[in-house]
């Protein structure tokens, strides 16, 4: 009888440590489907954006400042791949459910649905998460990278990239998948 007892107790504590281990990082997300084939992906640094060349205002360039770099991964979905699309895009919701990340806004378009997500301190971001979803196309996520961004700073980022006109040179297959 005690036998069992110790051994279920001991049964109970690897349960609770393999459950509290078993989330897995956004980081370690992308790493570990960095080689998958049915993934792209790309690390991009903020200077490709070329906003040297762009008048902005004090606040966009502020905004700009504080970007370091971008983390692209895709998953280019295809009727022979249809069930692990269903499967990883589950693994990218349930991670993005963490309670770390704070929603900044939901993305509901003719493209797909999506949101915008950050970690960090309200006056302080250090990481934007930017996911979204097409049935017809797959899914993507991007991490912004920065130092001290903050939420005004998003919008003001997006107004400076529309500004410059970018096009997605630089991105390659990445940037085919992203258009559409």
């Amino acid at each position: 009888m005690k036998q069992r007892i110790v051994k279920s107790l001991a049964l109970l504590l690897v349960v609770l440590l393999a459950s509290c281990a078993s989330q897995q990082s956004l980081q370690e997300y992308y790493v570990d489907n960095q080689e998958n084939p049915n993934f792209i992906s790309l690390d991009i640094p903020a200077s490709i954006l070329k906003m040297e060349e762009v008048e902005l205002t004090s606040v966009q360039e502020e905004a700009v400042a504080s970007l370091r770099k971008f983390n692209l991964l895709a998953f280019k979905k295809t009727s022979e791949n249809e069930a692990e699309y269903k499967l990883e895009k589950a693994k990218v919701k349930e991670i993005l459910k963490g309670e770390d990340f704070v929603e900044l806004m939901k993305i509901n378009s003719q493209y797909g649905r999506g949101v915008i997500k950050y970690l960090g301190e309200d006056d302080a971001i250090d990481e934007v998460i930017i996911y979204g979803d097409s049935k017809e196309q797959g899914f993507a996520l991007v991490r912004v990278l920065g130092k001290d961004m903050n939420p005004a700073h998003i919008i003001q980022l997006m107004q400076a990239i529309q500004k410059s006109e970018y096009k997605g040179e630089g991105l390659g297959e990445i940037g085919k998948f992203l258009k559409g």
